[in-house]
């Protein structure tokens, strides 16, 4: 006898099989026999095992945590309204306000996928988790779907704690650069008290990083400037690009784009990495 998947099932499987891998950094291919994300591809986007997508589909596990529902929704792409519906077909209250931005809008997924094998670019919240990233971020600096959700795919987290990001700054940047990151996360939390948990890891990062709490007291505001960073390609060497952050309108995102200098040899390098990679990139 099948089980009735329910409106839970029903809606997650359909906004999985809406979602085109190529969306959320994962190579598509003409292989494929069913339309979206596999399972086992949400499961690694949300941080859950493959068997618990199954059954939340199939309607044998009814009441996920909000923690599953929000690591679900970030990992579909969920607008707002479709969050709140999630929230109560989990039988959950709606997220409390205070909630930082996470909805990648149509625009920024354009912006993003039409840039898709000229620069490297990817999309952040307002705390630096990497939520969205085109082919060529991935074969540069490696692909975030490899980590978990969280501070795996933090970048302010990774880069205090001296764990790989595949970027170096020049000495002479990186004071002020990790001023503004900390003061950056301060305002993030000031803003949205609802965001527990990353508070929590602001906290942490305080405890342990003398020079973290030290930006975070200052009170100062935080400066998105144009940065150059330094890549270290196993094959192609040193690639140095101007990191520029915008912020897309509507929300609080911070689309990051990394630019070489037009005909030099690092433009000539940077023009290499996907071919090298074996990423597709993503069609217009």
């Amino acid at each position: 006898m099948t089980v009735d998947p329910g409106p839970l099932g029903r809606n997650l499987r359909a906004w999985r099989e809406r979602v085109r891998p190529e969306e959320v950094g994962l190579p598509g291919t003409s292989r494929r026999r069913t339309p979206g994300l596999r399972r086992e591809e949400l499961a690694t986007l949300a941080g859950v095992s493959p068997e618990y997508v199954v059954r939340l589909e199939q309607g044998r596990t009814r009441h996920p945590s909000p923690q599953v529902v929000s690591a679900m929704a970030r990992a579909l792409g969920l607008s707002p309204f479709e969050l709140d519906h999630l929230y109560r077909l989990a039988g959950l209250s709606t997220p409390e306000s205070g909630l930082m931005p996470r909805h990648i809008t149509p625009g920024v997924r354009r912006l993003v996928d039409r840039l898709g094998d000229s620069v490297p670019i990817a999309v952040c919240t307002s705390s630096w988790e990497t939520v969205y990233w085109n082919p060529l971020w991935a074969a540069l600096l490696g692909d975030p779907a490899r980590a978990a959700s969280g501070r795996a795919r933090n970048f302010a987290w990774r880069h205090f704690n001296g764990l790989l990001t595949g970027i170096t700054l020049p000495p002479e940047t990186l004071a002020e650069f990790e001023h503004d990151l900390a003061c950056d996360l301060r305002r993030t939390v000031d803003r949205y008290p609802g965001e527990h948990d990353l508070a929590a890891m602001c906290q942490e990062l305080r405890e342990r990083f003398d020079r973290f709490a030290r930006s975070w007291d200052s009170g100062d505001l935080p400066r998105h400037r144009t940065v150059r960073k330094i890549i270290e390609h196993d094959e192609l060497g040193t690639i140095a690009l101007d990191s520029d952050i915008l912020t897309a309108p509507d929300s609080e995102l911070y689309v990051t784009v990394l630019t070489t200098e037009p005909g030099s040899e690092d433009s000539s390098r940077l023009s290499l990495v996907l071919a090298l990679s074996g990423w597709s990139s993503i069609p217009g």
